[in-house]
């Protein structure tokens, strides 16, 4: 669900949290959006386009879930994830865009955000960590800040996972249960429940007053977690493929040219590498 051009003041309760999706179909669909998101990966790497994806959403909604089927399918050398937490001193004494300035992705690179400058206005607001004149103007500042980002060739991704507070109860009682996951558990997970009204009224207004035409907001229904995964990678391979040349680079003539002094090329195949066709 796009947030961008929307009336309702209220998204999250407008949002349908029913979809769902079957293991074989979920399987399938992933398949064809990780190798889409090799082909754009190395289309960026040549065209010097780069992307940052930012992901934000309840604890325990499954945004780590999708980033790492984002992750698994990428090469490392030109992706990298920021997972973020509350800045540290440096930071404070500074514009709380400052860290995220130098975490964008360079040339040719998609970066991801695991939350992101979002929390001026979410758990700083709601926690009173920051001023309210200060967090009421980051709506501007950050719709500025985005759109600097996309004039200078940026593509961004917007994606909040939404779930609902009896499924999000259900899946800490799974990790409780799972010594394996428990580690992802803290105090504040549930001390922030006690808080879910005061956080989804700053949610609605996050995504009312900062979607915009270069940044617009996706709302991802992510009670079922192979739905919300297969959403997001969608919008995610929509938003960073739209009128980029997916085609494989050709080998530059030097290459080529080493390579057939080493190697028994066919004919057919030296035609295909240096894009000749009949």
């Amino acid at each position: 669900m796009k947030t961008g051009g929307m009336r309702s003041k209220h998204p999250l309760a407008a949002l349908d949290m029913s979809p769902t999706l079957g293991r074989k179909a979920y399987e399938k669909k992933l398949a064809k959006l990780q190798e889409r998101l090799r082909l754009i990966q190395q289309a960026y790497l040549f065209s010097g386009d780069s992307a940052a994806i930012v992901f934000e959403g309840w604890d325990a909604a499954g945004k780590g879930g999708t980033i790492r089927r984002i992750a698994s399918a990428l090469d490392p050398r030109s992706f990298k994830v920021w997972t973020i937490g509350a800045p540290r001193r440096y930071y404070l004494e500074r514009h709380f865009l400052a860290r995220f300035m130098e975490r964008l992705p360079p040339n040719g690179a998609i970066s991801v955000f695991d939350r992101s400058w979002y929390g001026r206005v979410l758990v700083e607001r709601v926690e009173e960590l920051t001023p309210k004149h200060r967090w009421q103007a980051a709506y501007r500042e950050i719709n500025d800040f985005e759109r600097l980002l996309a004039e200078d060739g940026t593509r961004i991704v917007k994606l909040f996972f939404h779930i609902t507070p009896d499924e999000q109860l259900r899946r800490f009682e799974r990790r409780l249960a799972d010594p394996m996951r428990r580690w992802k558990l803290t105090y504040e997970d549930f001390r922030n429940r006690g808080r879910w009204a005061d956080y989804e009224a700053a949610i609605d207004e996050m995504l009312v007053r900062t979607s915009t035409r270069h940044a617009p907001w996706t709302l991802i229904a992510a009670n079922d977690k192979k739905h919300a995964r297969i959403a997001a990678l969608q919008e995610i391979v929509r938003r960073l493929g739209r009128g980029v040349d997916l085609a494989p680079p050709r080998l530059d003539p030097r290459t080529l040219a080493a390579a057939r002094d080493e190697i028994r090329l066919p004919d057919s195949l030296v035609d295909s590498l240096a894009g000749r066709t009949e």
